[in-house]
């Protein structure tokens, strides 16, 4: 495969820019009912990240190309297949090549939509959930 499937890159859940700590990058992310996030990315072109942090573990695999994680003390190439964890307050950054797809998981929330999260999904026939996010965090209706 030389993307993720369609399904996975739905306009409603792709991650805003802003939420990005690369440039040229598309990612899409969904949301655990814990709070934790997925994310998947593609670097459309040679890139580095920025150095960050989270509050939360984060976990990711390399599926197609080269991303090199750096961390204090080293730098972890990652082929397809790999996997590498990362600690809650880590410092990191990376390397991607074009054309790498990563999959990320958070023990938090890491990234926000481009078009918010009030969305509504017909997940099965006459049951419509409805997300919203309030000023305490996200809910879930059924309605």
């Amino acid at each position: 495969m030389q993307e993720f499937p369609a399904f996975m890159r739905k306009p409603v859940n792709r991650i805003k820019s802003a939420s990005q700590h690369t440039q040229d990058i598309e990612g899409f992310v969904f949301d655990g009912a814990d709070g934790s996030q997925m994310a998947f990315w593609t670097c459309n072109s040679d890139r580095s990240s920025a150095e960050h942090a989270h509050e939360y573990d984060e976990y990711l695999v390399c599926v197609h190309g080269e991303y090199t994680v750096t961390l204090p003390d080293k730098a972890v190439p990652l082929h397809p297949g790999d996997e590498l964890y990362i600690p809650a307050r880590v410092p990191h950054g990376g390397r991607c090549l074009a054309g790498t797809r990563t999959i990320h998981a958070f023990g938090g929330r890491r990234a926000e939509r481009e078009g918010g999260i009030g969305v509504n999904r017909e997940s099965v026939p006459g049951t419509k959930l409805i997300f919203f996010e309030t000023f305490f965090g996200l809910s879930c209706l059924n309605g």
